[in-house]
């Protein structure tokens, strides 16, 4: 292992050592046995089973078969999630050939990001996670499961269920993907297109065009944003089986796979001799060889987000100067849009997350000991999932990557460095993603235009307000203040005026996208103007400079002269009211910050 690594792991372990013992003493409190239904009544048992069939009734009544619980973000609106629609009757079968019983348990809600980009439900996205959380742990909270499969796989969704897995960390838990669409129009051409929308060289009719062609099947979408990114996280912590996260839907392959991984399920269930709950198969070395293969593969800015807040269900503390550390240790493996131009099918063909694992154990990149719900040991990741006359078997991935342009080497990476930095100085702390950045772009030092909203943003830009070097300085957006809703919108109009010649970045209290990269862009600033960090008394002219080189983050404006500024005030009218928005008060106001997971189910 390298070195440096292992030293931030020690950290983390030190760091969380009260909480993860208290957390162990947790979750060993709540494993039985013997099913975890014997401790129910006969009323309560017979409501469990009341709607089944005869044969698993007679399977529940008893003590040595396992019951396992479905969980699913299934809907058919969501292209990601309209291939869960099968997979309850699949599992059933297959968990009931392997001697055990499977219930759906709960659904789970899905919204897509990508339908709400720019729109009023967009500010309930990352509230959504939280929703899923307590979701999912009022299915589970029947006290009539052994053990858990999971399905899910979009930006929150993922996040919020492995927070309730952890949760119900006595349960052994296998998270079940359904894998991308195949490649349509190139996620670069639909960029293009974009960008010459929002300059007025074509008409909405090509935009759609255009959008539907990328956007086109049942599947995740193909960037490397956060879906794929949460894939490629559970994954490489050992919760989907070696090769799943990235096999086609609606294939033989992906169903012998969803087969495999409700049966595996069963194997590690306390009725199996062979216990293996999540809340003890993830520690802190699973996390951080998590964090790990995001950085080396230039995933989503949302996983800074999502991983302190599961992480710290499972009573482990991560931290943004975590993520930074790692990055510093770990190099840039592979070119998936938007930090290349590939594709996560042509990442799957170059050789996909088998090469992934070996090149990431080979280098001493991860911990390679820990635990997997295929047992001890990540070098089974190594291989990959085949069909071999209709039987499934995992056979040695190829020895190099199949296309260099994609996936590299450790000896010979495309950066030495991870591609994620943390942002410091008098504006507080904030994260850039550095991977898909010119190196010309890195540093910008150019007068503040403040916006509280990112319409305001549009209008500007529309009328020809924009045409000079600045920073958009995009504030009120935090968790608290809106629910910390994406600001993906903004990368068309920013990205056309930098290909004009013109120096612009972005810093906001809010979130990007996990396919924004080409503008830079200090995002997740804590403290967040409506806590009354200083980005709440920017004004327009202020100079700004980042430095994505150096992590410098800084208000070029005498501390006389801000001590006597007031505090900007956030105009809650529009923004709290309408699409369900209003509803979430409770939650919004509990939010914790951005480095703390942005998370409402914890104390801060």
């Amino acid at each position: 292992m390298k070195q440096q690594i292992v030293d931030i792991t020690d950290k983390i372990i030190k760091r969380s050592a009260k909480t993860r013992a208290e957390y162990l003493a947790k979750i060993d409190a709540a494993k039985s046995n013997t099913v975890h239904r014997a401790s129910l009544s006969c009323g309560n048992l017979a409501h469990g089973f009341a709607a089944c069939g005869k044969d698993d009734k007679s399977s529940l009544r008893g003590i040595n078969h396992s019951d396992i619980a479905i969980v699913s973000a299934y809907n058919d609106m969501l292209s990601a999630h309209q291939p869960y629609q099968t997979y309850p009757d699949i599992i059933k079968a297959a968990v009931k050939d392997a001697g055990g019983v499977a219930q759906f348990a709960a659904g789970v809600p899905a919204m897509c990001d990508g339908v709400t980009q720019g729109q009023p439900g967009m500010d309930l996205s990352l509230m959504s996670r939280d929703v899923i959380a307590m979701s999912t742990a009022v299915g589970l909270s029947h006290n009539m499961f052994d053990g858990a499969l999971m399905l899910g796989i979009c930006d929150k969704i993922v996040p919020g269920l492995l927070i309730a897995s952890m949760t119900f960390g006595h349960l052994p838990t296998v998270f079940v993907p359904a894998g991308p669409m195949p490649s349509g129009l190139p996620n670069k051409e639909k960029a293009r297109v974009r960008q010459q929308h929002a300059k007025g060289e074509v008409d909405e009719a090509a935009l759609l065009e255009a959008e539907s062609a990328s956007y086109h099947s049942a599947g995740t979408c193909t960037f490397f944003g956060t879906a794929n990114s949460n894939q490629l996280v559970v994954e490489v912590m050992g919760l989907h089986l070696p090769g799943a996260s990235f096999v086609a839907p609606n294939t033989q392959l992906r169903e012998e796979l969803t087969k495999a991984a409700a049966r595996q399920a069963t194997r590690l269930t306390q009725q199996s001799g062979n216990y293996m709950p999540i809340g003890k198969m993830v520690d802190e070395r699973s996390v951080v060889n998590a964090i790990v293969a995001l950085l080396a593969t230039g995933g989503s800015t949302n996983l800074t987000m999502h991983i302190i807040a599961f992480a710290k269900a499972a009573g482990i503390i991560i931290n943004f100067q975590d993520f930074n550390d790692l990055s510093e240790a770990v190099p840039l493996l592979t070119r998936i849009y938007p930090n290349g131009h590939a594709d996560i099918n042509q990442f799957q063909e170059a050789g996909g997350m088998a090469l992934l694992f070996q090149e990431l154990i080979e280098g001493g990149l991860v911990f390679e000991d820990v635990e997997t719900i295929c047992g001890r040991g990540l070098s089974r990741y190594t291989k990959k999932p085949i069909l071999d006359n209709g039987e499934l078997k995992w056979v040695d991935c190829v020895e190099k990557s199949l296309d260099d342009a994609v996936i590299a080497t450790v000896a010979k990476p495309f950066s030495s460095h991870g591609g994620l930095r943390v942002m410091k100085g008098n504006l507080g702390v904030s994260v850039i993603k550095t991977s898909s950045l010119k190196e010309s772009s890195l540093i910008i030092k150019a007068p503040a235009i403040v916006f509280e909203d990112q319409h305001e943003l549009q209008t500007a830009f529309d009328a020809g307000e924009l045409e000079k070097d600045f920073v958009a300085v995009v504030r009120f957006q935090g968790p608290k203040a809106r629910g910390m809703p994406e600001l993906h919108k903004l990368t068309p109009l920013l990205g056309v005026l930098q290909d004009k010649g013109y120096k612009v970045a972005l810093v906001t209290d809010g979130r990007m996208s996990g396919a924004s990269g080409k503008v830079p862009a200090a995002i997740h600033l804590c403290p967040e103007a409506v806590d009354g960090g200083l980005i709440a008394k920017v004004n327009t002219g202020d100079m700004i400079n980042l430095n994505g080189e150096t992590g410098e983050l800084t208000l070029l404006v005498d501390e006389a002269e801000l001590a006597s500024r007031d505090i900007a005030q956030f105009k809650v009218i529009g923004h709290h009211q309408g699409m369900g928005r209003e509803l979430f008060g409770f939650m919004r106001r509990n939010l914790s910050s951005a480095e703390t997971g942005a998370c409402s189910l914890f104390d801060s």
